[in-house]
């Protein structure tokens, strides 16, 4: 059996207009051969729902750089009660869907910002911070979508001072956080987030109702906040931007051989998936 785990934008959705439909046939394959397509990525759940929605998936999904796993109740195929004393993991329900937690909570990361602005002597801006006319000048979004993006349960993006990241990371790491950094913002979360992590967790628990089925994995991501996940997985795959594969992701597919896509967003995607299909499928 092959699990699917995915990136989002610049991924699965191009990078400039978001579109998907060039990945639609492939992603109706995978859905007919039972295979899970697990959108993992730095979006929020609301953003997620949204999305899956329309591509009709009900499969689990990672959320805010692998902060947290949300899958529906009903869903057996994944089971993680015997992972949760191991792993240190607790199992709630937001929204009506099942929740690992692997990252803080979002008023914990509200107050590592505030720690770490008083600690570096800089008023650093969150989304909490912004109003959304500020945030739609710096991102070129609609309402809706911001109002999406802001809907958050584990972590903190806020716009990228003056400073070095090193210099903030070391802060923030005694607090129990990280930070990741972005184009435009950085992202504060707990230090156990990641979207490897989530991915090898996912991985295990549908390992704990498929005893006797070998299981592969396949990881499509475009930037350098994918890497915990490329690394996780069997088959991983980079999806390259216009100018090529983000120049962070060039040494890792140097050394380790990862596949390129022949090209960009949904396209690419597609193309690499069905290339995986055919040879990892008896």
């Amino acid at each position: 059996m092959l699990l699917c785990f995915t990136d989002l934008d610049g991924t699965l959705l191009n990078h400039d207009d978001y579109r998907y439909d060039g990945a639609i046939a492939t992603i109706q394959k995978l859905q007919n051969l039972g295979i899970p397509v697990m959108p993992t990525t730095s979006k929020t759940k609301a953003e997620v729902i949204e999305l899956r929605a329309a591509l009709g998936l009900n499969d689990p999904f990672v959320v805010e750089n692998g902060s947290g796993i949300f899958l529906e109740p009903e869903d057996t195929r994944f089971d993680f009660s015997a992972l949760l004393e191991s792993e240190s993991l607790t199992l709630t329900e937001i929204d009506g869907l099942q929740t690992v937690t692997l990252g803080v909570t979002y008023d914990a990361a509200r107050q590592g910002l505030q720690h770490l602005s008083e600690s570096v002597g800089a008023s650093l801006q969150g989304f909490g911070d912004l109003s959304l006319a500020a945030l739609g000048e710096l991102t070129a979004l609609p309402e809706k979508d911001l109002q999406q993006a802001c809907d958050r349960q584990f972590s903190e993006p806020f716009v990228k001072p003056d400073i070095t990241i090193e210099k903030m990371a070391a802060i923030a790491q005694t607090q129990n956080l990280q930070i990741l950094e972005g184009n435009r913002f950085c992202h504060l979360l707990g230090a156990g987030a990641a979207k490897g992590r989530a991915v090898k967790l996912l991985t295990k628990a549908w390992q704990q109702t498929h005893e006797n089925s070998a299981v592969k994995t396949v990881g499509l991501g475009d930037s350098p906040n994918d890497l915990s996940m490329l690394e996780a997985v069997d088959f991983p795959i980079v999806i390259p931007g216009v100018n090529g594969p983000h120049l962070e992701l060039i040494s890792y597919i140097e050394k380790y051989g990862w596949q390129v896509a022949p090209d960009t967003g949904c396209k690419g995607w597609a193309k690499m998936v069905e290339q995986v299909l055919e040879s990892s499928l008896p």
